[in-house]
């Protein structure tokens, strides 16, 4: 019997790419497919708009709840078994936001969702920088675009187009077949690494970590659309911004933290983080704020500011290529310098008046977004962990993933101030307000310049012998893909 049995036998890296693509695919789509829809499910279920706001509130903050913990989960039960126990509840939560009956069974399966996009992140990326060394990681850059810059920007039209010709239920029911057959590949072709943390679990920094993050998140959120002085954003606000500074007092003095808040001394590391903030909170300030613009400059309907913003998704696809090939030759200072500051100017040209008018050149702009500021984003995740060691690599991804949410959030939080609020009432608007926000996230990428000056000068080099998953001499990413699966 056990003859007529064959177990497929997947090479472990390729196992790697593929579920994680696949998972971050999923992750990165439910971030934004479900915002055209809020209308009609608000509708469905016969309950205010308000009410049905909450299924994306549920999602963002037990996302960010997820992160801290992330980390040592990995390493304490294992990377391959954590992340497939995410994967699969995140694919069987998928499952009951299609088939849900009521916005409250709606609502929390949505937050189930978020729970497991927030351990995905982390640990998948930790599964694929260990299986990948540092002088390899440069062909990552095709991988990892993928799923942080197509997929989120697919999002809203497949939303919309999903809702207007089937349904909403098939926003969530088209995660179902990708979830369940990434977690059979990743059953078959997963190496476990189970790194063992010291110590005993740091209960007190779980318990003001993990709230401190979910309370600035929803205060972040939710502060610009229903104002900084309602009561639920400006408590969490408040309480947020306290347990964080008690968390970061403790993780520094703490044995064994949750959070190895030491390796932001590491400089390369330190810098890289410091750098994912930054250029997390100008590009996702500037796609907050620009199409508030395009609608007050030109008076466009916000489906038309929406696509406006699309080519920076195709701009970012090149930006993979640009990353693959040059970062082996200029390394990772020169090639994210000048693009940091190119990107500066390309947004500060957005707020020139006349510029918004004009539908082309705000294409051609936003495609250019994409590429440079992409280029400087790829350069930056990929060489950025090079003197991190396999034992800390769950941690700093973790610690990474926090730094660059917070970033985001922050950066569409200061252009909702300097907007007052966000909102274009009508197609007069004054359109100066926006144009001050796009000038802030212009400083904040050009200040990223500054930052990058730390990072090293030469590229990755490889060790004088590969360990033994290292492929032969020769062979690469696309030579392994195209002999995945043997029988």
């Amino acid at each position: 019997m056990s003859g007529l049995l064959i177990r497929p036998r997947i090479r472990p890296r390729v196992a790697v790419v593929l579920v994680y693509t696949a998972a971050m695919c999923m992750n990165g789509l439910d971030s934004t497919i479900v915002n055209p829809a809020l209308y009609t499910i608000a509708g469905d279920f016969g309950r205010p708009l308000s009410a049905a706001n909450t299924v994306e509130t549920a999602f963002l903050v037990a996302l960010a709840v997820g992160l801290p913990v992330a980390g040592w989960l990995g390493d304490r039960f294992g990377t391959k078994r954590v992340f497939l126990g995410a994967l699969t509840a995140f694919t069987i939560a998928s499952a009951v936001c299609g088939l849900a009956p009521d916005l409250n069974t709606l609502v929390v399966a949505r937050a189930v969702q978020g729970l497991a996009g927030g351990l995905l992140t982390p640990v998948g990326m930790t599964l694929l920088f260990r299986a990948f060394p540092p002088h390899e990681r440069m062909k990552l850059a095709k991988v990892l675009i993928v799923p942080t810059a197509l997929m989120p920007a697919l999002g809203p039209p497949l939303g919309g187009l999903l809702t207007e010709h089937l349904s909403w239920h098939w926003l969530f029911f088209v995660n179902v077949p990708i979830g369940t057959a990434a977690v059979l590949l990743g059953v078959f072709g997963l190496r476990e690494h189970v790194e063992g943390p010291e110590g005993k679990f740091d209960t007190v920094g779980f318990w003001l970590a993990t709230p401190a993050l979910g309370l600035l998140t929803y205060a972040l959120g939710f502060g610009p659309s229903q104002g900084w002085t309602r009561p639920a954003v400006a408590v969490s606000a408040a309480l947020g911004s306290v347990l964080l500074v008690a968390a970061v007092l403790h993780q520094v003095r703490a044995k064994t933290p949750l959070l190895k808040l030491r390796l932001l001394a590491d400089r390369v590391y330190g810098s890289a983080s410091a750098l994912a903030g930054v250029t997390a909170a100008g590009l996702m300030g500037v796609l907050f704020v620009f199409p508030l613009l395009y609608q007050a400059s030109l008076g466009a309907s916000a489906l038309d500011a929406g696509l406006s913003v699309f080519p920076e998704a195709v701009g970012l696809m090149l930006a993979s290529q640009v990353v693959d090939r040059l970062l082996p030759k200029l390394g990772p200072r020169l090639l994210t310098v000048p693009a940091l500051l190119v990107a500066a100017a390309v947004f500060a040209t957005l707020a020139i008046p006349g510029v918004a008018e004009n539908a082309w050149s705000v294409r051609g702009l936003m495609f250019l977004i994409g590429l440079v500021l992409g280029t400087a984003v790829l350069t930056v995740q990929i060489s950025g962990f090079e003197s991190i060691g396999p034992a800390d690599m769950g941690q700093a991804m973790g610690l990474f993933q926090i730094v660059r949410t917070l970033g985001g959030a922050l950066g569409i939080a200061a252009c909702a101030a300097v907007i007052g609020g966000g909102h274009v009432t009508e197609a007069a608007a004054d359109p100066g307000p926006y144009r001050t926000a796009v000038w802030v996230t212009a400083a904040l990428v050009a200040a990223g310049a500054l930052i990058a000056l730390r990072l090293p000068r030469e590229a990755p080099q490889p060790p004088p012998f590969d360990d033994e998953d290292a492929p032969p001499p020769g062979e690469d990413l696309a030579a392994d893909e195209a002999s995945a699966v043997k029988g």
